[in-house]
């Protein structure tokens, strides 16, 4: 994919960089794999805004995307590319022999027309799904489970991978894009190659109308707030400082661990690398 750039015709043109879809299928989504998408603007089962900044934006239907890759013995063939607005990745549209179809998530290189398969006698070859035990040292893999049988939490965004440095036992070290090192048990299913999309972080929106487009609300800044609103607001005129910077509830806005799960402290090895300064 590449990037497309505008001449300044607009103010909000002159800034504007999105990704060039062409090659993506322009027609509408396969529809026994789409359901019904509600928006809840950011309220609750109580009607109450739990989630700020949060309301309108086109609306979608959901892709029913299939993060196990259970169906083995097989093999499918690429039927198209598709853009998914609930997702930075694209996905694929497969068709197995036997007739069935299922979307997964695309990965880089991937064309119409390709072969992909899943299980443990599949070939090593991007967009096939193995166990972690069968996958080589170093290849790049992503949507990889954390429980065998669990489905696909790990590397799922637009150009994201992680990849295997080792084995330990029944457990295969992961090495996170993030830096973090961990072990994952080694029958977890992993899908070969980097996901698609990789300039989805180079887009520059352009204008504020595309933000509403795709459900973002404005922000309105604590320090412009009373006090009442917001620990920040308040002051004579224009005063944003001599305060930590916090969350609207009180949380520590800089820096604070938030992460509360030590039965899993045991399968980290390294922990993420840390932003200094």
């Amino acid at each position: 994919m590449s990037l497309k750039t505008f001449k300044p015709y607009t103010k909000s043109s002159r800034g504007t960089i999105l990704v060039d879809r062409n090659k993506v299928w322009k027609g509408k989504p396969y529809k026994p794999l789409t359901s019904v998408k509600y928006s809840s603007s950011g309220r609750n089962n109580q009607g109450r805004i739990t989630a700020r900044n949060i309301g309108g934006g086109h609306k979608q239907k959901y892709r029913l995307i299939d993060f196990y890759r259970k169906k083995k013995g097989l093999m499918a063939e690429v039927e198209r590319v598709e853009y998914d607005p609930n997702r930075s990745c694209h996905i694929m549209l497969v068709k197995f022999e036997d007739g069935e179809k299922y979307y997964y998530l695309a990965p880089q290189g991937i064309k119409i027309g390709d072969k992909v398969s899943n299980g443990g006698d599949s070939e090593i070859k991007v967009g096939n799904c193995l166990p972690l035990s069968e996958i080589p040292v170093g290849i790049n893999i992503h949507n990889v489970e954390i429980n065998p049988g669990g489905g696909g939490k790990i590397a799922r965004s637009a150009g994201t991978s992680v990849s295997i440095s080792g084995t330990d036992g029944n457990y295969s070290i992961i090495k996170m894009a993030s830096g973090e090192v961990r072990r994952i048990d080694s029958r977890s299913l992993a899908t070969i190659g980097v996901l698609s999309n990789p300039d989805q972080k180079n887009i520059k929106i352009g204008k504020a109308g595309r933000s509403r487009w795709l459900g973002r609300r404005p922000h309105t800044r604590g320090v412009v707030m009373n006090p009442v609103d917001h620990p920040h607001g308040g002051g004579e005129g224009k005063s944003a400082g001599g305060r930590h910077p916090v969350s609207r509830t009180g949380q520590s806005a800089k820096g604070l661990k938030t992460r509360d799960n030590k039965r899993t402290d045991k399968y980290i090895i390294r922990r993420r690398k840390t932003k200094k300064g």
